[in-house]
Formats: structure tokens, sequence, C-alpha cells
């Protein structure tokens, strides 16, 4: 009797955790950095005050204007919640960052201040100052700690050896030279071939930065290399190699034809659809398989290969990956994908929801997203700004799958959009969707397929939504609404 009573105990716990993780969102829309950060960002201003290094009164200024535009940039990307602060994503990331930090304290005496940027590019940025950013993007792609932790010591070495402050120095002491001077009053005086001429003396310039910047990536490498070693962090040049396909998971093929997904959901479907009906350039056929022509992620960084030689000796050998929890690179895509839609990126957006069906992903959350991307393209075309919520991507980046889609979304009719909206309201997903989700999707009802409704109406349904559910992250969406 008492087994069976602590087997009853059990199974309630269960389900009751697994509705919890259900309701809970992916992060509060108060964890915005327009929101989160606003303490910080109005004291960076009188923080970062430009330091008066030049006795030449013109490269001092240029100095300070070039000082100016990377305060003002952090400060835009704030305001614009280019970050998000997650709880369980940032407390990973920042664990990273204070393990090296604890390790290497003559290097970084002071913590440095962590940004989560949503973006989904396979990236993370130093920006000076003791300011770090690290990716979405990144977080959900790299495959152990390890491999993440390369990254953020990377990113920490180019602030400990003051490369975002030297390459501030560089450029206004070249755009003030004599050098630069004499070469552009050479264009403007000349009568003829002034745009190519202009276009030389500014890829000069271009090409001793680049030589700068590799150079600085190769001080970065071999210093971040150090830090992880201090820290007992191992170390694996072929973690360098990965870098060659970051930016490009769009050429991944699909494991089913489009039309799959759709019918699926019992959705109608037609392949003229994905067939380019134009005519000339843009519809030739087309070699999906060729990825020889594309250039690496990282365009500022050496050659992947090279880095993975020149560091392949300082790997740790016998080195054991530590895996990264599910739950922080699965939060990280659900939140690419959230902005991406925000953003009225539709194409990528489905695409990435399209690669997780094929890893066997079952998440509602999911079909959710689906429905809102159809709601939103149908609301884009009624606008008669389909085109800019598509989200184009060049042929020679995408799967010849990718490029179906893109072609579905630009030829896929107005009613039969509204069809595929109409039935995703009714779909059997949404029994297991928290409030929030079933709000939204009322929401977007109004928003779409609500008969005559105005301005006023939208507004009021996204006031709505906001004061039910104040805190949830599709606040980001109904704001804009709330305020029209």
């Amino acid at each position: 009797m008492k087994r069976s009573k602590h087997l009853l105990i059990a199974i309630f716990s269960l389900i009751f955790s697994q509705a919890f993780a259900q309701t809970k969102g992916l992060y509060d829309y108060q964890d915005l950095s327009k929101f989160f950060y606003q303490k910080q960002k109005d004291s960076l201003r009188k923080a970062w005050v430009c330091p008066s290094i030049y006795k030449d009164k013109t490269t001092q200024k240029k100095y300070k204007e070039i000082w100016d535009q990377r305060t003002d940039f952090i400060i835009s990307a704030i305001e614009n919640d280019a970050y998000v602060h997650d709880k369980e994503v940032y407390g990973y990331v920042d664990g990273i960052v204070d393990q090296i930090m604890q390790a290497n304290r003559k290097s970084i005496p002071v913590k440095p201040f962590l940004l989560i940027d949503r973006s989904s590019s396979v990236n993370a940025y130093a920006i000076g100052n003791n300011i770090l950013a690290v990716n979405l993007g990144l977080i959900a792609f790299v495959n152990s700690k390890e491999e993440l932790a390369l990254a953020i010591a990377h990113e920490l070495s180019h602030n400990v050896l003051a490369h975002a402050e030297n390459a501030m120095k560089q450029r206004a002491e070249w755009l003030t030279s004599d050098e630069y001077n004499k070469s552009l009053n050479a264009v403007l005086d000349s009568k003829y071939e002034r745009l190519s001429r202009l276009k030389k003396v500014l890829e000069n310039f271009t090409f001793d930065r680049s030589k700068h910047q590799r150079y600085h990536e190769g001080e970065a490498d071999s210093m971040a290399i150090v830090l992880l070693k201090n820290c007992n962090i191992g170390f694996d040049a072929a973690f360098f190699l990965r870098l060659d396909s970051a930016d490009i998971m769009y050429k991944k093929a699909l494991q089913s034809p489009i039309k799959n997904y759709f019918t699926s959901y019992e959705l109608p479907f037609e392949e003229s659809w994905i067939t380019k009906r134009t005519k000339g350039l843009s519809s030739k056929n087309y070699n999906f398989r060729d990825t020889t022509s594309i250039a690496d992620s990282l365009k500022t960084h050496p050659d992947c290969s090279q880095r993975y030689e020149r560091t392949l000796s300082y790997s740790t050998k016998n080195l054991s990956l530590s895996i990264i929890p599910t739950n922080i690179q699965e939060k990280a895509n659900k939140m690419i994908v959230w902005n991406m839609y925000k953003n009225m990126s539709l194409t990528p957006c489905l695409y990435r929801i399209l690669l997780e069906k094929d890893r066997g992903q079952k998440d509602s959350w999911y079909d959710f997203m689906v429905s809102n991307i159809f709601s939103g393209l149908y609301y884009a075309d009624k606008g008669l700004s389909r085109f800019n919520a598509i989200g184009i991507i060049q042929k020679e980046y995408v799967s010849k799958q990718y490029f179906e889609l893109q072609t579905m979304f630009e030829q896929i009719p107005r009613e039969t959009l509204e069809q595929y909206c109409r039935k995703f309201q009714n779909a059997s997903f949404w029994n297991g969707l928290p409030p929030a989700e079933k709000g939204l999707k009322s929401f977007l009802y109004t928003l779409t397929l609500a008969a005559d409704n105005s301005d006023k109406d939208r507004a009021k349904a996204a006031k709505d939504y906001m004061t039910n559910h104040g805190n949830s992250m599709y606040c980001e969406v109904t704001d804009l609404f709330d305020k029209k």
C-alpha cells in the first residue's frame, strides 16, 4: 500500500513538474535590455569619457568622434533590445566567464560586463572597456562547454590586449594623416575616374586594417589558450574547424520534401508554389550542392584551417568534453526563433523550426511558432509588405529546399494564406499550450482574421494582452500595436 502511495506521489510530481515547465516562459518582457540595463545604459555616457591623448587637435577630434560612435553603438543596441538577460542562459555563460576570470586575476582583475546578444550569428565580440557580448547563435551552435569557453576566452583576450581601443587610435591617426589627405585631395582634384580612385584609397585603408585585425586575432587565439589552461578548461584546435560552417546552416538539407511539413498539418499544398514563375537570370537552373565559393563565417579572422594548424600542438590530450545542458541550448534556440519572428525574417525562422522537426522535436511551442509565422505573413501581405517579411537570402547561401520554401512564401496565394491561418487557429496543439501563447493566438486573430478590424480594435487587443500577460516576452509584438 505504501509503495503504491509513493508511486502515485511520484507520478503526480512528474505531471506537475512537466506542467510547470510548459507554463514557464523563456524569459520575461522586462528581461529585454532596454528595461534590464536601463541604469547601466544611463551611466555609460558619463563613464565612457574619451581620454585626451593627442596634442594634434584634428587627430584628437577624430579620435573622440570614433570613441563616441562606439558609445552610441552600445547604447543604441541596449535601447533596441539587442540583448536579453535570461537568468538560465546568462547564468551558464556568466559561470564560464567567472571561471576564466578567477584563474586569471592578473590579466582580468575586474569582472567583465557580460551581454547576451539575441543574434543568430555564431559569434561573440569584445566592445572594449571590459565589455563582452556572446550571441545566442553561438550558444545554440557549440557542441561543448570547452568550445564555448574558447570563444569567450578569445574575446576576453581582445579586451585584455586593448585591441578595440588600439583599432580606434589607428583609425583616427590614419584618417588625419598627411598620406590619407593627399590621396583624398588627389582624387578630388582629378577630372576622371573619381569613384574608382576613391575606392582604391578606401581599399588601401581596409587592407591595412585587415592585416592589423588578423594579427590581433592570432594574438587573441594564443592568449585564449593560456587563459583556458590556467583555469583547467581543455582546448582542442579542431574547434576552429567548425567555424567553417558556422553561419551557413541554411545550406543543410531537410530530411523530407517541403510538401510533407505542411500536409502533416492537413494543409493544402501545390508544387507550383515552390517553382519560380518568373523568367531570366533569377530563375535559371542552379547547382545547390556547390558550397566552395562561400567564404568563412568570420570574415576578419584568418582561415580556420590556419588557426587549427597554428594551435594544434596546444590541444589537450585525451580531452573529455563537457556537454552543455540541454535546457540551455533549447532555450537559446527558441529565443533565436522568436527574435527572427519578431524581426519578420520569416523564411529562416521557419527553416530553423523544420530542422528541429527533423531532429525529432515534438514540443508544441514550435507548432505555435509555425502558426505565428503564417499569421505574420498573411498580415504583411494584407499590408502589401509580404516581400519584406520573407527575409530573402541569396540562392548561393541556401539549400534547394530553403529556396523552395522562400519561393513558396513569395507565391502562395493570399486566399490560401488565410486558409492556413484559419486552420492553425483550430489546431489541436493549442490544447497543451500555456495562457500566454493562447492569448497571443487571440491577438493574432484580431490582427489577421477578424472582420473589419480597425487600428482601434488592434490597439485594444494589444492592450488587453499586455494587461493579462504583462510579463510575457510576446509583449514585444503586442507593444508595437498598443502604442499606435
